[in-house]
């Protein structure tokens, strides 16, 4: 309890700093939210017109005043207003975060259901033919940017089988599943390829590392099973370095996998990221990534929990 009370008393100090730098950088980017807004029509405005705007979103003031601001507004639940969609930031993310969260758990769960076996099977054949076929393919995936994977399943079906992929206006998953899945499971196998390699290669390093320990050889002196020593004794010992691996993944997917909801047309975080930046929408962009830097600690606090839960010797906290 410990342990986790002071970790949740850094979550502000880390959400404080990446406020900072968010703030900052976006405001260096070149351009200005009126202009990006109004495009050529910009140009138009009279110098008195394009002050009320500035005042208006509240960019004429210094970035002292405007971060204070912003900060103030924070801590009374208040991110701000978009320029891009004008209502409020938190109800924009939180439309666009369903989509980008259903597509991160898909993508673990293609990955996990594939990496995991293949690892574990190229580790108790370890050096033997089917091994190294497991390694090459799982290079491959490591290799193979997932645009490139996304734009070829695109390919392959348009041209190959005269279909493509069912894109359009999203269909939430309480609303119509079957809609919902036929518009998501492309993209997650373009995410979960990448990621399945990974796995793969990490769980067989893990298996081939805990199969020459000690008790390893002690149930199998002891006439367990195969099955047994690898599922039961070997395989949650393995699983610390997945399960590192798998949150790491899992906090940049809930970031948005902006190249593939782009290449697949999904209003994700990601894309809604990308397009906050373009705009110079600096509220939904500084709230994006806030709630992004809050969710990868959320993550990374419950792959710790899970450390002991799998490794009962492992005492969070003690030096």
């Amino acid at each position: 309890m410990n342990y986790l009370m002071r970790r949740l008393a850094t979550f502000p100090l880390v959400l404080l700093g990446v406020s900072i730098l968010v703030f900052v950088a976006i405001r260096m980017v070149p351009g200005d939210s009126i202009t990006a807004m109004l495009g050529t029509e910009a140009g138009l405005l009279t110098p008195a017109q394009r002050d009320s705007l500035a005042a208006y979103f509240g960019i004429d003031q210094p970035w002292f005043v405007q971060y204070w601001r912003w900060i103030g507004g924070i801590l009374h639940g208040n991110l701000g207003i978009s320029v891009t969609y004008g209502r409020p930031v938190l109800d924009v993310i939180i439309e666009r975060f369903p989509l980008t969260l259903e597509l991160a758990v898909l993508s673990m769960i293609i990955a996990l259901a594939v990496g995991m076996p293949a690892g574990i099977f190229a580790a108790t054949h370890n050096e033997k033919l089917s091994d190294l076929g497991v390694r090459m393919v799982a290079m491959i995936g490591q290799s193979t940017p997932s645009f490139v994977l996304g734009l070829l399943i695109i390919y392959t079906l348009s041209a190959g089988f005269g279909v493509l992929p069912a894109m359009g206006e999203f269909a939430p998953l309480w609303q119509d599943p079957l809609r919902n899945l036929s518009q998501l499971i492309l993209p997650a196998i373009t995410l979960g390829f990448a990621f399945a390699a990974s796995v793969t290669r990490i769980s067989r390093s893990a298996m081939l590392d805990v199969l020459s320990d000690d008790y390893v050889r002690t149930a199998r002196s002891k006439g367990a099973s195969a099955r047994s020593v690898i599922w039961r004794h070997a395989l949650p010992n393995a699983l610390i370095p997945v399960v590192t691996l798998s949150g790491i993944e899992f906090g940049y997917l809930l970031g948005g996998a902006v190249i593939v909801e782009q290449i697949y047309a999904l209003p994700g975080l990601g894309r809604m990221v990308l397009d906050a930046i373009q705009q110079r929408d600096y509220a939904l962009v500084q709230g994006a990534v806030l709630f992004i830097a809050f969710n990868f600690m959320i993550v990374n606090l419950l792959v710790d929990l899970a450390y002991v839960a799998l490794d009962p010797r492992i005492r969070l906290g003690e030096p």
